[in-house]
């Protein structure tokens, strides 16, 4: 690493040239076979005795079978014929490689023509379900709300995966610098959360290889690499490695984490349509080997991670272009109903600039400057004009700097820094132009990026990692914020518009006019048309109400409780944005009127959770009015000891029947005339809804029955959910945690749950363990206010740890799924136990009674 300085400068970009997938050596936690397409043995580690026996000068040049168990081989086969079809590493786990050999984890893929194998031992204990693991994890990230809690939540579920100290969501800008956007650490080593670092702290072929293998891990850097054997092939080339999951690790790279204090790192690429869009950036400040196994979590956990993550950005995305289009319906509809483009610019100036967020707007149409907002002079706007007419024709123009492409633009910075041109019109000359002004903003960076001195190697001169990471700032003056690909995709699509404006206005301001007098003449006649139905039912309502009253009062109760049946009716239907509606909630809501104590005993209602339509719902309210009104008045709801039964069901055909029976009331008398009530139970169904009604005057009580058409019914698979009862103040306990709680779980979606439940309870931070070394360690340096304590912990029981936390003061729950089997020492037989699966309100009342 020495020689005589070059008598010219070196770029940030020299260390590009570093061959690092051709390193020739790998990490010494595993070892690695290199096999012919007839499976004779080309390349091995050094260290292959430790794990087949045989030295490595005896295994070159002879069949695989020799040394590695025919069933093994025959896995491995398999894992290849998918492999060569997806172009990536397959792995199997748990294999026996030789007999009585400990189970392997194993990695083959295909590098060129050469057949390459990796082996590390497995993970003790059982095979871990991937997928069950993945989708929970996905499923977390899935429910949160903006992007940076999307951000975080992945990371959160990244470090309780691996168990990294910090990991990070390390975001890429367009001109290659990283900045993380997002960090979960261990508490007391402090945060990277914001910081910037340059493009040259990860070279281009680290990047390409970023995008052709999802992870990359570095168990160790200060391990002694194990070279290959031999370091090249009978042509002289090296094996290439790109693929390979024990790569070792480039001297300058080992050099950079050395500088920040990383004993082992984990990389797990983001990538949005295929290019490297950030990293999931783990570091671990000891040594930290995860299996194959776990290492495929992660690398599937990333895969998912940047589906939703495209998904994320194209529904955003989607719907900023959505509201674009509508503001391009607008802006169409407003300019055909102009005569002068140049006017209509100038009024819907405010439009385009909702449309393109900028400072200020200028137009340039048929020689004619209009001027809105925080813009350059009348004479510098046209400098800029005569600017853009030498860029080529027909494109959208943009920048971030005016001044760096157009001088003069330096004198209006203060005003204008960025631009974005639309051209309006077939010949390139006339322009909307939006323009933002200077984002003078600090970058954060960690440590001084052009800090790097030139050193000497064998691939020639280079620049040596930077040895210092504190925070560095950065004043970026001249430059606006920048303009995204939405802006860019909303221009064009508005170019389009407005060229479609100046082709056709005439054309489209005489369809607009005559689609808009349409649509009004619509409007008008339905409006007419539900103003006389509604006009003609309560018409009816006051005709008919009136021959049953005794006296105005009497007709006044009875036509308001009809009005007010039909209201409560109509106000459940459009609810539902007049849609379908619960039969179940109609009869509740009838009942509740009539009967405001004791209703729910003496009303037994039966039957599935079914919709009615709007227009069933309404005729069935009224005949169920009809028959709680005339039971409350002379059946069973009249008489204390009277109740109705209400049930529902369907018959073979489909067809909704609804039976009605009333139960110790007075003895049924058949009625001597026929009011209108009784016309709306018996007829209503019939002729409104096509359906069937019945009634019978049975002496114990009046029996009713209708039947209602399958396609006014809709059926629901599962009830409609019910909202809990709210907690009254009184007995929802009023405190908050208010500091550390200790978590001692083994399940990680568990745990994750409950961390969310305690930190809502006021925790000021909560500290995961997994096991009882952990928790005591924790307890030791960190010593929460209350800990809640998993009692199975699967080879172990959480007991040491509460006598400990007894022993010192500290208060703490149990937690367990075994529900009243669970069995606590005498000792420990009155700490509080929440019985799995718990919600929040269970863990805030053991809380509170633990910390009263």
């Amino acid at each position: 690493m020495s020689g005589t300085p070059p008598s010219t400068p070196y770029t940030l970009t020299d260390c590009d040239r570093e061959p690092i997938h051709q390193i020739g050596s790998i990490q010494p936690n595993g070892f690695l076979i290199g096999v012919s397409a007839d499976w004779m043995v080309l390349h091995v580690s050094a260290n292959v005795k430790d794990w087949l026996g045989v030295e490595a000068d005896d295994v070159l040049g002879l069949p695989l079978n020799r040394f590695v168990e025919m069933e093994a081989l025959h896995l491995i086969r398999g894992r290849l014929q998918i492999a060569q079809i997806n172009g990536e590493v397959e792995r199997a786990f748990s294999v026996a490689l030789i007999p009585g050999g400990v189970p392997c984890d194993i990695a083959v893929h295909l590098s060129e023509s050469t057949i390459v194998i990796e082996v590390e031992k497995s993970e003790p204990g059982p095979v871990q379900d991937a997928g069950t693991m993945v989708r929970a994890m996905v499923g977390r990230v899935e429910r949160t709300g903006d992007f940076d809690a999307f951000c975080r939540e992945a990371a959160r579920q990244v470090r309780a995966l691996t168990g990294f100290d910090r990991v990070m969501v390390y975001r890429f800008a367009p001109d290659e610098s990283g900045e993380v956007i997002a960090e979960s650490a261990v508490h007391g080593i402090g945060s990277f959360l914001g910081l910037r670092y340059p493009a040259s702290d990860i070279p281009q072929q680290a990047r390409r290889l970023y995008e052709r293998t999802w992870l990359r891990s570095i168990a160790d850097i200060g391990a002694t690499p194990v070279p290959l054997v031999p370091p090249v092939d009978p042509y002289g080339t090296p094996l290439d490695l790109s693929l390979s999951l024990l790569r070792s690790v480039s001297p300058i790279h080992v050099e950079y984490l050395r500088n920040m204090g990383v004993s082992a790192s984990l990389s797990v690429s983001i990538l949005r349509h295929g290019k490297l869009w950030g990293l999931f950036a783990c570091h671990h400040y000891k040594p930290r080997a995860l299996s194959f196994e776990r290492r495929a979590t992660a690398e599937l956990f990333g895969q998912m991670f940047s589906l939703l993550l495209e998904g994320r950005e194209r529904e955003r995305d989607t719907q900023h272009e959505a509201e674009a289009r509508r503001a391009h319906n607008r802006i169409l509809a407003l300019l055909a109903d102009s005569e002068s483009p140049i006017d209509s610019m100038q009024t819907f100036a405010a439009e385009f600039r909702a449309l393109i967020p900028c400072e200020g707007f200028a137009c340039f149409i048929n020689d004619q400057l209009i001027l809105e907002g925080q813009t350059p002079t009348r004479e510098e706007v046209l400098g800029v004009v005569r600017f853009l007419n030498r860029a080529p024709p027909s494109r959208i123009y943009l920048t971030d700097g005016i001044g760096a492409v157009h001088p003069p633009g330096r004198d209006f910075t203060d005003r204008a820094c960025g631009m974005m041109a639309i051209p309006v019109s077939r010949a390139p000359r006339d322009y909307l132009i939006f323009f933002r002004k200077e984002a003078v903003r600090t970058v954060t960076w960690a440590g001084d990026p052009s800090g790097k001195p030139v050193a000497y190697g064998p691939n020639g001169p280079r620049l040596t990692p930077r040895k210092s990471f504190e925070a560095w700032a950065e004043t970026v003056h001249g430059r606006s914020l920048p303009w995204s690909e939405v802006d860019l995709r909303i221009a064009e699509s508005l170019r389009v518009t407005l060229l479609e404006v100046v082709l056709r206005l005439a054309d489209v301001a005489v369809r607009t006019r005559k689609e808009s007098h349409e649509r009004q003449e619509l409007l008008i006649a339905e409006l007419n048309h539900r103003v006389r139905n509604i006009l003609g039912l309560v018409r009816a309502l006051v005709r008919q109400s009136q021959g049953n009253a005794r006296s105005v009062s009497d007709f006044a109760a009875i036509l308001s409780g009809r009005i007010d049946s039909l209201a409560r009716a109509h106000d459940q239907i459009t609810a539902e944005n007049w849609g379908p509606a619960s039969l179940r909630s109609l009869v509740v809501a009838e009942i509740a009127a009539y009967l405001h104590e004791g209703g729910g005993e003496r009303a037994r209602l039966s039957g599935p959770e079914v919709l009615l339509s709007p227009q069933a719902f309404s005729v069935f309210a009224l005949v169920v009015h009809e028959l709680v009104t005339n039971s409350a008045k002379y059946g069973a709801l009249s008489d204390r000891r009277g109740h109705i039964e209400m049930g529902w069901s369907f018959a073979p055909s489909g067809r909704l029947v609804i039976h009605w029976q009333e139960h110790g009331g007075p003895p049924v008398r058949v009625p001597s005339r026929r009011g209108f009530g009784t016309t709306v139970i018996e007829r209503s169904v019939p002729h409104d809804l096509r359906g069937e009604a019945e009634v019978t005057y049975a002496l114990s009580g009046l029996q009713a029955r209708f039947v209602l058409p399958e396609s006014h019914v809709t059926v629901l698979d599962s009830p409609i959910p019910v909202e809990p009862e709210a907690v009254a103040a009184s007995g929802r306990p009023d405190f908050s945690i208010g500091g550390p709680v200790l978590l001692l779980e083994d399940n990680m979606i568990i745990a994750l749950s409950t961390e969310d439940i305690l930190l809502s309870l006021g925790a000021t931070r909560v500290t995961m363990a997994s096991t009882t070394r952990h928790a005591l360690e924790t307890i030791a340096e960190d010593p929460p206010v209350v800990a809640v304590l998993d009692i199975d912990l699967g080879e172990e029981t959480s007991f040491v740890v509460a006598e400990r936390l007894q022993a010192l003061g500290i208060p703490f729950v149990f937690a367990t799924g075994y529900g009243e089997s669970a069995v606590a020492p005498d000792g420990l037989a009155d700490v509080p136990v929440l019985k799995k699966p718990y919600a929040s309100d269970q863990v805030l009342r053991a809380l509170a009674a633990v910390l009263r």
